[in-house]
C-alpha cells in the first residue's frame, strides 16, 4: 500500500541573502531539506511501527512554489515575513510516498499526524527548518489485479491526470459527481493529488472588549490598530492550512466587539482549523481578550445541490439533493420565502445520510408541489465551528392543459374525435382518458407525445343513447400525467343526441281555399338546433306559421295556416336538424280552389229597390272554375246566372221586389260552392225595399234613391272613368242630391296600385312571405313611380299603397339596403308636394294614414341590417350606423332638404351607445312634409313646425337612453317651442304629439335643441299655451310675480321685526311662546322660500339653456323651505291640541321646541334629501322646463304635494275638534285665562292660516300640468303677492297682546294702552286709539266696530293680559 504525504516547512535565511542566493541556496540546500524531512518521516513510521519502503529519489518530490498572484510557477517560493524585522522564510512543499505492508497503519498514522502540535521545531543538526504541517494526499490500494489511487478530502487529481488515465468506474468510493477522484494505478512521474481551488472562509470571532464607535470608521488611527494586530496574528495562526494565501479582516460589529474576517486557503478541515485558531488565540496580545469559543465559520465550497426534475409542475414529486464531502448528519433545510425550517411532514421528508463514509448526502423530498412551494431553498450543514450552506430557487408551472369546447354529438355512427394538448413542451409519461355519464360510450385514444396532444375518438350509434336518453351529457376527462406525478386534466362534455324520430298528424288534410288547417309534428328527442318546414320545392316556410316547442322528452312543432290560399297545395316537410343530422318527416296538403270573400265582388253593395221593381244583382270573381253559386236572402235562395267577361266571371240574377212583402230591408249574398262540396258567402248586399213615391234620383249604374239617400258602391261597377280590362278597387260612396246622385267620398284605387294591393295581401298568406317580399317591394316602387299623378285621381290609392307598407312591414326579420330603398322611394313619392291636397282630405275624413305611415317607415328601419349606409330623397332621407364592439363613436347625423328650407342634426353620445351590443344598427329618418300630415293635437293652435325624425335602434332599450336633437326654427318669434314625440297609443291608438321624457335644451334664432330620453318620431311645436314671451300678458304676468313676491317679502319681514320687538311681552307663558316660536319660523320659512321662488324664475328663461346646478339648487330650497312652512304649521296644530285634550300632562319648554324643530325642519329636510337624492342621478329631479319639482318623468312633485295636502287636512280636523272643545268645555277643563287666550288665538290662527296657504297651492299644481288655463297663473301669482300679508295680519297684527306691546313700546299712544287695561271680556277694543284715522281704517278692514268702556282698573299687569288676550282671541 502506497501512501503520499506532503510536507510543508520553512527555512530561515541571513538577513544578508537576496532573491538569487535565495533560490541558489534553496538548489544546493535541497539535500539537507530531503535528509530533514526524511528523517521526521521515518520517526513518524517507526513510532507507528510501520515498516517503511522507498526509494529516496523516487518519493521526493519538490513542490511548485506559491505565490499571491503566481501559482505553480516556480518549486520554490518565498513568502512575506510575519514581522518586517524578521529575515523572509522560504516555504517548501514536499511529497513523499510512503508504503504500507498493513493497510490499517494508515488510519494509525493519520491519528498520530492530527493530534501533533504544528509547526514541529527542527532537531539539533537542522535548527533553521520548522515543519508547519503534513497532510494525507494520495492513497492507493490493491484492487483486484489493478492498483486504484484516490484523493483524500481537499485534493483532486490534476486535469491532465484525469485526461490520459483510466479512471476506476464502478468506484464505490467516488461520490457522485467526482468521476475523477479515483485513477487506475499510481501516475509513473507524477504529479499526484493537487489541492483544490482557493476557497474563502468567511469567519468571525468575538473579542471581550467595549465597542467604540471609532471601529466604524476605517479611517481612525484604533481601527487601523485592530486591524493591523489582528491581521498579524490571523497571518501565524492560519499560515498552517493548505495552500494558504492571505487573511483579510472586513468588518468590526458590536457585541462586545465582533471581527469579521476573510481567509483564503485551498482547504481546511475542522482538526487543522482548530488548531490555527488556537494559534491565532496565543499569537493574539492578551488585552485583545479573544474568546476562544467564538469562533465561527463559513464555507462556501463545491456542495453539489441538484433539483430533479428540472420543469417542475405543479403536483410533481421533486426531490432536493443536497451533496457535501464533509462528512456530518447535522443537515437542515429553509424555505426562504416562508422562513421556516423544514421538517418532515406529510407534504415535506428530509431524509440525510453518509455515502461511503466519504460524503455527506440530504435529500428533501416534497410531495405534491404547489405554487406556494415555490422560491428559494438552503441546504446549510454544520461541522463543529463549519458552516456549509449552499441555496436554489425553484419555479414551479401549472399545468394548462387545451382541449375542444363542449360539443353536441349525434348518435348516427358517425366517428367524433375530442383532443386535448399541453400548452408547454414536457416528456408526458401517458395521458389518461376518463368518461362519466349515464351513458357508457367509449372511445380509442392516440396520443403523439412529441406534439404534447392527445385524441379520442368516439362513435355513438343510436343503441348506445337511446331516444329516453337523448340530451345526456357525459364529461369526458383527459388527464396528462408526467414521469414525477403532476396531474393535469381537462373536463370536456359532450352532449348526445339520438336521431330524432318523428310523428306527424296521420290524418289526411284536404281543405279549401279561405279555410284553416294544422299539421302537428312530434318528435321523441329534446335536443335539437333548429327546428323548420320546407315545402316540396325546397322553400323554407316563413317563421310566423309554425311554433315549436320543447319538452322533456320530447318536442313537437305546429304548422298553422289561418287562411289557406292555392300556394299552400303541394307536400311539407318537417325538419329537425341537430348539427348536420336531420330528422324529416312529410305532409301532403291539398288545397280546393275557392275564392276568398274579400275576392268576391259584389254588386250593388247597397241599393234602393222600389216595391214595384227590379234590380240585377251579382257576384263576381276573377277566375274561371266549376262552381255552383245561388243567390240567398234570408231563408229564400236564387239560381244564379253565369256571365263570363273576359277573366271576369259574374254571377248574375234579377231580383224582383214584387215577389217580396214591402218595405223592407234585407241582405242578399251569394254562396258559391267547389268541388270539394265548400263553400265561401260574399260580403252582403243590402236592398232597400221602399214604395217608389219619394224615388227622385235614378242612374242606370247607381240605381235609384230618395233625397238625402247615401249608398256605397265599388268603383268597378261606378261610373268612375278608368282604361277597359284593368279593375280599379276601392269604394265610393254617392248622395242623393235634388234629382242626382252626387260623390260625397272617392275612395277608388287606380287598377296597378289595386293589383298591387291584392298581390300584398295575397303575400301576407303565402308560405313563402319573406322571399318574395324583396321582388315586391321593387315592384312596389316601380308602380307608385308611374302612378304617382293618378293619385289625385283615385284619392284611395294613397290610402291602398299606405296598407300595403303596413301590411309588408310586419314581414320582415331583416331588411337590406336595397329593400329600405324601394320602401323610402315608394314613401317619397305619397308625401310630395302634389298628394299633400290628397292628404288634406284623409286628414278631413279623420283617418290615421299618417301615423300608419310613420309607424311602417319605423318597423322597416327596425329591420334594417346593412352597413353604414345613406338614403337621400327629395321628401325622405335616412342614415344609419353600425355599433361596433369596443368603444364606439358617437352617433351624429345631419339632414338637409333644401327645396323645403329645412334642416335638422341627431345627436347620440358614446356613454349612450356603450349600452348598446355589437353589431347593433341605429337609424334616423327624416322627413321634411309629414309635419303637414300628422294630426294636430289642438287644432288651430299647436302647429309641427320643424324636419319630423325618427330614430330607431335595432335592439329593445331597458335602460334610460337620452337622444338631442336640432331643428331649424323656422319662426323664431312665433310662440314657445316644445319638443315633441309621436305617440300611437295616443288618441285610440290613432297617435298624437306626446311631450313627455322631452325637454327644450336652447332656443335661438336659428335653432331649436331638444333632449329625449326615449326613441321614437321627433319634431318641435310651437304652443300659445303658454304666452309668448313677448306678449302683454306674459309681461304683466312677470310684473306682477316679482312685484307682488317683494310685497309678500316685506310683509314677512316686518312680521319677524314686529315679533322681534314684542317678544319678552308676549311669550310670558308656555302656550303663547311656542305659539310664537311656529310663528316666526312660519315666517322665516316662508321668506326663504319666496327669495328661493324668485332666485328659480330668474334662473329659468325659455330663450337660454337653464343652468342645471343653480336649478337643482333653487327646486331644492324652495321644496324644503315650503314644506317647512306646512309642517311648522303642523306643528302649530298639534301643539294646540295638546293644550287642550291633554290638560293634566304637562312637558317642558325645552322638550316641546325639540320636537317643533325636528317637526319643523327635520322632516321637510329628510324629504328633500330623498328627493333630490333619489332622482337627481337621473337627472329628472326638476322639470326640463322649469325649476320646479318633475311631473312627467318621476311625480316628483308628490313630494310635496302629499306632505302639504295631508297637513292640511289633519289642522283642519284639529281646528275643528279644538273649536268644539272650547265651545263645550267640560268640568275641570278649564285652563288658565291667559292659557285660554293663547290658545283662542292659535285657533284662530291655523283656522285662517291652513287654508289660504292649501289654497295658494292648489292654484299652484294647476299650473304645472300641460295645457293649463291662464286664470290658474294669475290666482296663483296673486294668491302668492299677498302671502306674506295674511300672515302678518292674521298671524302677528290681530294678536291683541301683540298690539298691546306695541303701543306700551312707543310713547305715541300710550294712553290707548291704558284703556285697553279695563276692558270688559264682553267688550270690542279697537286696534288701535279712535282717534287716528289709520286706525279706524285698519278697524273697518276687518269690520271691528263697538263700544269703548274706559275706566282705571286696578288690577296686576298679569290679570291685564289674560283679558286682553282672552278678548282678542274671541274677537
Amino acid at each position: 500500500m502506497l501512501d503520499f504525504c506532503r510536507v510543508k516547512h520553512l527555512e530561515k535565511l541571513p538577513e544578508e541573502s537576496t532573491w538569487y542566493k535565495t533560490r541558489q541556496l534553496k538548489l544546493e540546500d535541497m539535500k539537507s531539506l530531503r535528509r530533514t524531512t526524511l528523517c521526521f518521516m521515518i520517526i513518524v513510521i517507526v513510532s507507528s511501527q510501520a515498516t517503511l519502503n522507498l526509494n529516496f529519489e523516487s518519493i521526493v518530490y519538490p513542490s511548485l512554489l506559491r505565490e499571491h498572484e503566481l501559482a505553480g510557477e516556480d518549486p520554490v517560493r518565498q513568502k512575506r515575513a510575519v514581522a518586517m524585522s524578521r529575515p523572509a522564510a522560504q516555504e517548501f512543499t514536499v511529497d513523499v510516498e510512503v508504503s504500507f505492508e498493513d493497510a490499517s497503519f494508515l488510519e494509525l498514522s493519520k491519528a498520530y499526524l492530527n493530534n501533533l502540535s504544528f509547526p514541529v521545531q527542527g532537531d539539533d543538526t537542522d535548527p533553521a527548518t520548522n515543519i508547519l504541517s503534513i497532510e494525507v494526499t494520495t492513497v492507493c490500494r490493491p484492487t483486484g489485479n489493478e492498483t486504484w489511487c484516490s484523493c483524500e478530502k481537499g485534493y483532486k487529481w490534476p486535469q491532465e491526470r484525469c485526461l490520459h488515465n483510466l479512471t476506476c468506474q464502478g468506484h464505490d468510493g467516488s461520490p457522485s459527481g467526482h468521476h475523477c477522484s479515483c485513477l487506475k494505478g499510481l501516475p509513473p512521474k507524477g504529479p499526484f493529488c493537487q489541492l483544490q481551488g482557493d476557497i474563502t472562509l468567511r469567519m468571525s470571532v468575538r473579542l471581550n472588549v467595549g465597542f467604540q464607535e471609532e471601529l466604524r470608521n476605517s479611517s481612525s488611527a484604533l481601527y487601523r490598530s485592530y486591524k493591523t494586530d489582528l491581521e498579524t496574528a490571523f497571518r501565524e495562526g492560519y499560515s498552517i492550512l493548505p495552500g494558504f494565501k492571505l487573511v483579510t479582516v472586513t468588518e468590526f460589529r458590536p457585541g462586545s466587539v465582533v471581527v469579521v474576517y476573510e481567509v483564503t486557503t485551498s482547504a481546511a478541515s475542522p482538526e487543522l482549523m482548530r488548531r490555527a485558531n488556537e494559534q491565532v488565540t496565543q499569537n493574539l496580545n492578551q488585552t485583545y481578550k479573544m474568546d476562544s469559543s467564538s469562533f465561527q465559520v463559513t464555507y462556501s465550497n463545491e456542495t453539489k445541490f441538484s433539483i430533479t426534475p428540472e420543469i417542475i409542475l405543479e403536483g410533481d414529486t421533486v426531490t432536493l439533493m443536497c451533496e457535501n464531502e464533509v462528512l456530518s448528519s447535522n443537515v437542515s433545510w429553509q424555505h426562504v420565502e416562508t422562513g421556516f425550517d423544514i421538517q418532515n411532514s406529510s407534504r415535506f421528508s428530509v431524509y440525510t445520510y453518509v455515502l461511503n463514509n466519504m460524503t455527506s448526502v440530504s435529500r428533501l423530498t416534497i410531495y405534491n408541489i404547489t405554487q406556494d412551494d415555490a422560491g428559494e431553498y438552503i441546504c446549510k450543514l454544520t461541522l463543529d465551528i463549519f458552516e456549509y450552506g449552499s441555496r436554489k430557487k425553484i419555479d414551479v408551472t401549472s399545468i394548462q392543459i387545451l382541449a375542444n369546447e363542449d360539443m353536441k354529438v349525434m348518435c348516427d355512427n358517425n366517428p367524433v374525435s375530442l383532443s386535448c394538448c399541453s400548452e408547454m413542451t414536457v416528456n408526458w409519461s401517458q395521458v389518461e382518458w376518463k368518461q362519466e355519464g349515464t351513458v357508457n360510450i367509449p372511445g380509442s385514444p392516440e396520443t403523439d407525445t412529441d406534439s404534447g396532444c392527445s385524441r379520442y375518438t368516439l362513435t355513438a350509434d343510436g343503441t348506445q343513447c337511446p331516444s329516453g336518453l337523448s340530451g345526456t351529457t357525459v364529461v369526458y376527462t383527459c388527464e396528462f400525467i408526467s414521469a414525477h406525478g403532476a396531474r393535469g386534466s381537462k373536463d370536456i362534455k359532450v352532449t348526445f343526441t339520438s336521431v330524432a324520430n318523428l310523428k306527424i298528424t296521420p290524418d289526411p288534410i284536404s281543405v279549401s281555399e279561405g279555410q284553416s288547417f294544422s299539421i302537428k309534428c312530434i318528435s321523441d328527442v329534446s335536443n335539437y338546433d333548429e327546428v323548420y318546414w320546407n315545402t316540396s320545392a325546397g322553400i323554407k316556410i316563413y317563421k310566423r306559421f309554425y311554433t315549436t316547442r320543447r319538452y322533456p322528452n320530447g318536442a313537437e312543432s305546429v304548422l298553422t295556416v289561418k287562411t289557406s290560399t292555392r300556394e299552400w297545395n303541394g307536400t311539407y316537410h318537417c325538419i329537425f336538424r341537430y348539427k348536420n343530422s336531420y330528422s324529416v318527416m312529410a305532409k301532403d296538403v291539398t288545397v280546393h280552389p275557392l275564392p276568398l270573400e274579400p275576392d268576391i265582388m259584389v254588386d250593388p253593395l247597397e241599393a234602393v229597390i222600389p216595391c214595384t221593381s227590379s234590380r240585377h244583382i251579382k257576384c263576381c270573381i276573377e277566375e274561371d272554375r266549376d262552381y255552383k253559386v245561388i243567390f240567398q236572402a234570408g231563408s229564400s235562395s236564387f239560381p244564379a246566372a253565369k256571365e263570363v267577361n273576359g277573366k271576369q266571371v259574374c254571377y248574375k240574377h234579377h231580383f224582383v221586389a214584387n215577389s217580396i212583402s214591402c218595405p223592407e230591408n234585407m241582405d242578399v249574398f251569394c254562396h258559391i260552392t267547389n268541388t270539394a262540396n265548400n263553400s265561401v258567402r260574399s260580403p252582403s248586399m243590402k236592398l232597400n225595399l221602399v214604395p217608389g213615391e219619394n224615388v227622385t234620383c235614378q242612374d242606370p249604374i247607381i240605381g235609384v234613391g230618395e233625397p238625402g239617400k247615401v249608398i256605397q258602391k265599388l268603383c268597378q261597377f261606378s261610373n268612375v272613368p278608368r282604361i277597359p280590362g284593368s279593375p280599379i278597387g276601392g269604394i265610393i260612396t254617392y248622395r242623393c242630391v235634388g234629382s242626382q246622385w252626387k260623390v260625397k267620398k272617392n275612395n277608388c284605387i287606380s287598377a296597378p296600385i289595386n293589383t298591387l294591393l291584392q298581390l300584398a295581401e295575397a303575400l301576407m298568406k303565402s308560405p313563402s312571405q319573406d322571399a318574395k317580399l324583396p321582388s315586391y317591394l321593387k315592384n312596389l316602387s316601380i308602380s307608385t313611380n308611374q302612378v304617382k299623378l293618378e293619385v289625385n285621381s283615385f284619392p284611395g290609392s294613397l290610402g291602398a299603397i299606405i296598407n300595403i307598407l303596413d301590411l309588408l312591414s310586419t314581414v320582415p326579420t331583416q331588411v337590406n339596403s336595397e329593400m329600405m330603398m324601394h320602401v323610402l322611394s315608394t314613401v317619397n313619392v305619397i308625401l310630395g308636394k302634389p298628394i299633400l291636397n290628397t292628404w288634406m282630405t284623409s286628414q278631413q275624413q279623420k283617418t290615421n294614414q299618417s301615423s300608419q305611415l310613420l309607424h311602417s317607415v319605423e318597423r322597416f328601419s327596425r329591420a334594417l341590417r346593412s352597413e353604414d349606409s345613406t338614403i337621400s330623397q327629395p321628401n325622405v332621407q335616412m342614415k344609419s350606423m353600425v355599433i361596433k364592439s369596443g368603444h364606439p363613436k358617437s352617433y351624429t347625423q345631419s339632414f338637409v332638404f333644401l327645396d323645403s328650407d329645412l334642416w335638422g342634426n341627431v345627436t347620440i353620445n358614446e356613454c349612450q351607445l356603450e349600452h348598446l351590443q355589437p353589431d347593433s344598427f341605429i337609424v334616423t329618418v327624416a322627413f321634411p312634409t309629414l309635419k303637414t300630415i300628422l294630426a294636430q293635437d289642438v287644432p288651430g293652435k299647436t302647429f309641427a313646425n320643424s324636419l319630423v325624425m325618427t330614430t330607431i335602434v335595432s335592439q329593445n332599450i331597458t335602460t334610460p337612453f337620452r337622444i338631442s336633437m336640432t331643428f331649424k326654427n323656422n319662426n323664431p318669434s312665433g310662440g314657445v317651442p316644445r319638443c315633441v314625440f309621436w305617440n300611437f297609443n295616443l288618441a285610440n291608438h290613432t297617435g298624437g304629439w306626446d311631450s313627455s321624457g322631452c325637454y327644450v335644451k336652447e332656443v335661438t334664432e336659428d335653432s331649436v335643441s331638444c333632449s329625449c330620453d326615449h326613441l321614437t318620431s321627433f319634431s318641435i311645436l310651437m304652443s300659445p299655451d303658454s304666452p309668448d314671451p313677448d306678449s302683454l300678458l306674459k309681461i304683466l304676468l312677470d310684473i306682477i310675480s316679482y312685484i307682488g313676491l317683494c310685497f309678500s317679502i316685506l310683509s314677512l319681514a316686518a312680521c319677524l321685526a314686529v315679533e322681534a320687538v314684542v317678544w319678552k311681552s308676549v311669550t310670558k307663558n308656555r302656550t303663547s311662546s311656542m305659539r310664537h316660536i311656529c310663528i316666526v319660523n312660519i315666517a322665516a320659512s316662508l321668506l326663504v322660500a319666496d327669495v328661493w321662488f324668485i332666485v328659480a324664475a330668474a334662473i329659468h328663461n325659455y330663450r337660454y339653456p337653464l343652468n342645471q346646478t343653480a336649478c337643482v339648487a333653487a327646486t331644492f330650497f324652495v321644496h324644503f323651505s315650503y314644506l317647512s312652512v306646512f309642517f311648522w304649521m303642523l306643528t302649530l296644530g298639534l301643539m294646540l291640541f295638546y293644550r287642550l285634550v291633554f290638560i293634566l300632562h304637562d312637558t317642558s319648554k325645552s322638550i316641546q321646541k325639540a320636537i317643533a324643530f325636528s317637526l319643523g325642519y327635520g322632516c321637510p329636510l329628510v324629504i328633500s334629501v330623498i328627493t333630490v337624492g333619489a332622482t337627481q342621478p337621473r337627472e329628472v329631479y326638476t322639470r326640463k322646463n322649469a325649476c320646479w319639482l318633475n311631473w312627467e318623468d318621476t311625480k316628483a312633485l308628490l313630494a310635496f304635494v302629499i306632505p302639504a295636502l295631508i297637513i292640511v287636512v289633519v289642522n283642519v280636523t284639529i281646528t275643528v275638534v279644538v273649536i268644539t272643545k272650547i265651545l263645550r268645555p267640560s268640568i275641570g277643563d278649564k285652563p288658565s285665562k291667559q292659557e285660554k287666550s293663547s290658545l283662542f288665538q292659535i285657533t284662530k290662527s291655523i283656522g285662517v292660516l291652513t287654508p289660504l296657504l292649501g289654497l295658494t297651492w292648489g292654484f299652484g299644481l294647476a299650473t304645472v300640468f300641460q295645457g293649463s288655463n291662464a286664470v290658474f297663473h294669475v290666482v296663483f301669482t296673486l294668491l302668492n303677492a299677498f302671502q306674506g300679508l295674511f300672515i302678518l295680519l292674521f298671524g302677528c297684527l290681530w294678536d291683541q297682546k301683540v298690539q298691546e306691546a306695541l303701543l306700551n313700546k312707543f310713547s305715541l299712544s300710550r294712553w290707548s294702552s291704558q284703556h285697553s287695561k279695563s276692558t270688559s271680556l264682553g267688550s270690542s277694543t279697537p286696534v288701535f286709539s279712535m282717534s287716528s284715522p289709520i286706525s279706524r281704517r285698519f278697524n273697518n278692514l276687518f269690520g271691528k266696530t263697538g263700544t269703548y268702556n274706559v275706566s282705571t282698573p286696578e288690577i296686576t299687569s298679569s290679570s291685564l293680559e289674560n283679558t286682553s288676550s282672552a278678548y282678542s282671541l274671541l274677537n
